[in-house]
């Protein structure tokens, strides 16, 4: 345990000459210990007393002592040294003096601290020591440091995520992967990957691009991919199991992915793929198909039991039944009040006395039927101007039946994997979900993105994969403070407030009695457990 003591001024005298030498000191294991922080030159005897005078605490003339300018140190300085120590850099590149690799790292810490554009970034060379402690010294310049090096980064894309899946990835693994949607704003008319398509965060009209995040079992991020706005979930797996086992040369792997993703005509294409097994979910539609099939029966499905049943067309397949009532009450819940709104849209539009074709009528019906999606309820015929519609109690009774009913399905072998370990390893799938929250508005916000070609959206994402990598290894290495954490309103720490308790730990030049000289300020006990854990020293 270390217990921190006072800065101290020690004058040292040589000949005809005498040098000042800052110190802090610091008792260890019952040892007093030092660390120099830095040496004053070129003052007389009379100065350095004065300013040894100061450091005891001694009341000095106001004008001896000023302090000329404050910048953050701790976080950046924490940061990049989680990063060396993870060997991000050499990963980057191998020669990791070049001052592009150090651009890099500036920028893939940057974002993880204060987000925000390059510009932004590069204006933060007054106020924050990070581009100082990558090697940038006074102002930085915008194109150089940063769009010229982001340039050479995405030339070394598809190698940092070799290096990353052979640090992260092992034979017969879990692998998890996902897709989500950033949307964009402005004109991107020479764009090949900004394009309109199904937009997961419900900004209709805007178009957006297509991201592929790739995990390891526990949530670490590997690679990311960008694809074009329009495209579909599935359309994405056969490119990404062909990068793990021929790029990564992972050859024996379980992918995970989200259902919808694994599609029947997907698995046709991989059933027979040496090394390769998948686990994901089906769609409502495939467990009708089943239910119809008479493969499950409804009583099947169990909140406390999980059922597997295999398939008799194909007996590798497994089918893991199971049931969640607290999901089937928000379901149920949602239907019924859309229902609700189906009704009273189409009694109003019954009731109404406007003199109109049954075309007209039709139209509005389909627009009522297509914004609440229930027209697989709702049987309705047009008349002479007149509109009758009913819903089909029998489908709404079937329907309720299934809510909070879903099926986990794979093809690995229940000698390698029971019932309970399939369904745990599709639930991973939510680490990459928290991957994306962070990725989009927690932490590192890949919104707004700034730039408008193609290339440069590339890095950008990349970058921000590289900055959530830092802090997912941050998190794994916090999980004592945030264990410890009281709840409710006695809740105390969060990832935000680590950045921000860092953040204050601050890099000072000060004048005392004439002389210049760089001062850190002291971590305080928060700050020095918050470093501990992260396994870092300043």
């Amino acid at each position: 345990m270390k217990k921190h003591l006072p800065y101290h001024l020690e004058i040292q005298t040589h000949r005809k000459n005498c040098y000042g030498i800052i110190r802090s000191s610091y008792r260890e294991d019952g040892k007093v210990k030092h660390n120099h922080h830095g040496r004053l030159t070129g003052l007389t005897y009379e100065h350095l007393k004065k300013i040894q005078a100061a450091f005891r605490g001694d009341v000095l003339p106001k004008d001896d002592f000023k302090i000329m300018s404050s910048r953050e140190y701790g976080a950046s300085r924490a940061i990049l040294q989680l990063a060396k120590s993870l060997g991000l850099d050499k990963s980057i590149y191998s020669r990791t003096s070049e001052q592009w690799v150090q651009d890099c790292l500036a920028m893939t810490v940057g974002r993880l601290i204060y987000a925000g554009s390059k510009l932004s970034l590069s204006n933060m060379w007054k106020d924050s020591a990070l581009w100082e402690l990558c090697g940038v010294k006074g102002k930085v310049d915008v194109d150089e440091h940063c769009y010229s090096a982001m340039d050479k980064l995405l030339e070394r894309q598809e190698a940092i995520q070799k290096k990353l899946a052979e640090k992260h990835l092992q034979n017969g693994s879990l692998v998890l992967y996902d897709i989500t949607s950033v949307y964009l704003e402005g004109e991107y008319e020479d764009s090949k990957v900004v394009k309109h398509g199904y937009n997961r965060d419900k900004k209709l009209g805007r178009k957006q691009i297509v991201l592929g995040l790739l995990c390891n079992s526990e949530g670490c991020p590997v690679a990311i991919e960008l694809y074009a706005g329009n495209t579909q979930d599935a359309q994405t797996v056969e490119d990404k199991i062909k990068e793990i086992q021929d790029k990564y040369q992972i050859k024996d792997i379980i992918f995970v992915g989200d259902r919808g993703m694994i599609t029947h005509a997907n698995y046709e294409k991989f059933k027979d793929e040496e090394g390769l097994s998948i686990i994901s979910a089906l769609t409502h539609a495939d467990i009708t198909n089943l239910l119809n099939r008479d493969v499950i029966q409804l009583n099947l499905f169990d909140d406390k039991d999980i059922v597997e049943t295999i398939d008799p067309d194909d007996k590798r397949i497994r089918y893991c039944l199971c049931k969640n009532l607290e999901t089937g009450k928000r379901e149920t819940h949602t239907r019924q009040a859309l229902l609700d709104k189906t009704r009273a849209e189409l009694d109003k539009i019954k009731a109404s006395k406007r003199t109109t074709t049954n075309e007209k009528i039709g139209e509005r019906v389909g627009k009522v039927l297509a914004k609440t999606k229930m027209g697989k309820f709702v049987n309705y015929k047009v008349v002479n101007g007149i509109l009758e519609w009913s819903f089909d109690e029998d489908k709404i009774s079937k329907e309720k039946q299934l809510d909070g009913c879903y099926i986990i399905t794979t093809n690995v072998s229940p000698d390698l994997m029971n019932k309970v370990k399939v369904v745990e390893s599709y639930k991973s799938l939510i680490q990459v979900e928290q991957a994306f929250r962070n990725l989009k508005t927690v932490q590192i916000e890949v919104r707004p993105i700034n730039h408008k070609t193609d290339d440069r959206i590339r890095c950008h994402i990349f970058l921000c994969m590289l900055s959530y990598y830092l802090q997912w290894h941050m998190n794994q290495r916090l999980q004592p403070l945030f264990n410890a954490d009281k709840k409710g309103k006695a809740q105390q720490w969060s990832f935000e407030l680590v950045i921000e308790r860092l953040k204050s730990i601050r890099k000072e030049e000060i004048t005392v009695a004439g002389a210049n000289c760089c001062v850190t300020s002291e971590p305080d006990t928060e700050q020095q457990r918050i470093l501990d854990l992260l396994q870092i020293k300043l």
